[in-house]
């Protein structure tokens, strides 16, 4: 059976995902220094981060309306799955579900089915590699479902970055963390509650230490054995190829994805963050 998988631009999708017509990518829309810049293939995230490091005041992101699912609903084929970035993060999630109900209205035969994937970037990308095996295998739709959201419990989302100056602008930091980071040049790890908000992991005092942390935290996690290792970097492609190695020496993955951040991540990760999920 057909199927087709839609995911907000939250989902860094690999160059492969975004060849491959089941893959359908619906974007945010980012605000910063008066210009609105959409989240699509035409987006260049140096320019992006050019433009928030030059702007001194607040920005902000936009998620897709429901009107922007309901379309791309209606040109998919096929059993449709939707990523979406964590609900409580995002409207993202609202603007689905609110289309999945309007559209199953119009085609009630059809198998819709929204995933909150409590997570973001590298999140979403292992949660869309993960339905897209299952629904290509001819898993029935139930199950892909079902399975689906079993790999939602079971994922585990971690990040260090490099410049924390966004999220400080934005309010993801507490003042006390965002008082600390700048004083001190503390480098944070970061991670994703079970329910899909960010929370601190660790500190480090460098980058080089914030890796190597986030790579014990791995380690230490017996879920991550026998798992894919996904990473999504902002402009660093070195910087995730030394935590894969780092992580090569301590885990028990069987392999791993790096991709580049696109534009609503690179929002938030700035130049030199990495996201890796599992």
């Amino acid at each position: 059976m057909s199927f087709s998988i839609i995911a907000d631009s939250c989902c860094d999708l690999t160059p492969e995902m975004r060849a491959d017509p089941v893959f359908r990518s619906i974007p945010l829309t980012i605000r910063v220094g008066g210009k609105d810049y959409i989240d699509d293939q035409s987006l260049d995230t140096s320019l992006l981060i050019y433009a928030m490091d030059q702007s001194a005041g607040p920005s902000s992101s936009s998620c897709p309306s429901p009107g922007d699912y309901l379309e791309a609903f209606r040109q998919a084929e096929g059993d449709i799955y939707v990523v979406t970035l964590s609900a409580l993060l995002s409207g993202s999630h609202n603007s689905a579900w609110q289309a999945k109900q309007m559209f199953l209205e119009e085609q009630p035969d059809r198998n819709v089915h929204v995933f909150n994937s409590c997570s973001a970037s590298a999140g979403e990308v292992l949660l869309a590699q993960k339905v897209y095996q299952l629904a290509k295998s001819g898993v029935p739709f139930s199950q892909v479902a079902a399975q689906g959201e079993q790999a939602v419990k079971d994922s585990n989302t971690l990040f260090v970055l490099e410049n924390l100056d966004n999220l400080k602008k934005n309010g993801r930091l507490t003042k006390v963390q965002a008082m600390l980071t700048g004083a001190l040049r503390i480098k944070l790890i970061m991670g994703s509650t079970p329910e899909g908000e960010i929370c601190k992991r660790g500190q480090a005092m460098s980058i080089k230490q914030a890796l190597s942390k986030l790579v014990d935290i791995m380690a230490a996690d017996p879920r991550h054995k026998g798992k894919v290792l996904f990473i999504a970097q902002c402009l660093c492609p070195d910087r995730a190829q030394q935590l894969w190695e780092l992580a090569r020496k301590s885990c028990q993955f069987t392999d791993v994805v790096i991709t580049a951040t696109r534009g609503l991540s690179s929002y938030y990760a700035n130049s030199g963050g990495v996201i890796a999920a599992y």
